[in-house]
């Protein structure tokens, strides 16, 4: 039980890689708040974590992340509620992929809204709570194309590059008050997303990886948990690399 009675808090929890790692946290202890957008996934998933791990330690609720004062207000009930928060992960993020030629103002923004802003208004709300508890990890999702870019991908790698520059920053910040923030950079991981993609794109992708195969969302999950334990009590302002050797 390596989460256990830690107050963990995931976003965009309700599918894919956000929701292994839900499922990780509650296996492992912890008492897990799903933010998502989506409503109905939301309670789809809260309906069979409250099946397999019990009606206490699992909860959902539907949130913007880009809107601060709804934010701001669930993490303080939260708070209140658990007597602190321990864990934050910024999971939640979108794509619309396009060449720049081509991208309209209005993606770009929502884009760089959800991924990055998201990520900064939960962290800044939760940080007051986990600095009263003078502990706390938090652990952000950026991406492989965050570090090496990628074509028609601009609002995207931007958004996951600034969540590195935040996660240093803020590990920086916040050291001193034993908060450690770190990084994840997936590569291309197995999800509903890459499972869409025409079967020569994917064989493209998958030549490109020495370890020869897409990752999968436990292997994401399973670095991610590394991340909130105590086995990663010495490590702050760190940046994961989980692409099977894609950046050698």
């Amino acid at each position: 039980m390596m989460l256990n009675g830690k107050v963990s808090i995931i976003t965009g929890g309700a599918r894919g890689i956000g929701r292994k790692i839900c499922e990780y946290f509650l296996k492992e202890g912890a008492i897990t708040y799903i933010f998502d957008i989506n409503e109905s996934d939301g309670a789809e998933v809260l309906g069979k974590f409250k099946s397999n791990f019990g009606k206490d330690n699992v909860y959902f609720y539907k949130v913007d992340i880009t809107n601060e004062d709804q934010v701001k207000k669930i993490i303080d009930e939260i708070a209140a509620a658990q007597q602190g928060i321990d864990i934050l992960v910024n999971n939640a993020g979108i794509t619309i992929d396009n060449l720049i030629m081509r991208m309209a103002l209005e993606d770009w923004n929502k884009v760089i809204a959800v991924n990055l802003t998201g990520a900064f208004i939960c962290s800044k709300h939760i940080v007051r709570h986990m600095m009263k508890k003078r502990s706390g990890k938090i652990i952000n999702i950026s991406s492989i194309v965050g570090v090496h870019g990628n074509a028609g991908q601009c609002n995207y790698s931007a958004s996951k590059a600034g969540i590195i520059g935040l996660t240093k920053s803020l590990a920086k910040e916040l050291s001193s008050r034993n908060i450690k923030v770190n990084a994840i950079a997936p590569g291309y991981i197995e999800t509903e997303m890459t499972g869409k993609l025409d079967q020569e794109i994917k064989e493209k992708l998958i030549s490109m990886i020495p370890t020869g195969k897409l990752g999968s969302v436990d292997d994401v999950a399973r670095a991610v948990l590394f991340l909130a334990s105590e086995d990663s009590d010495y490590m702050t302002g760190t940046v994961l690399n989980l692409d099977g050797g894609m950046g050698i």
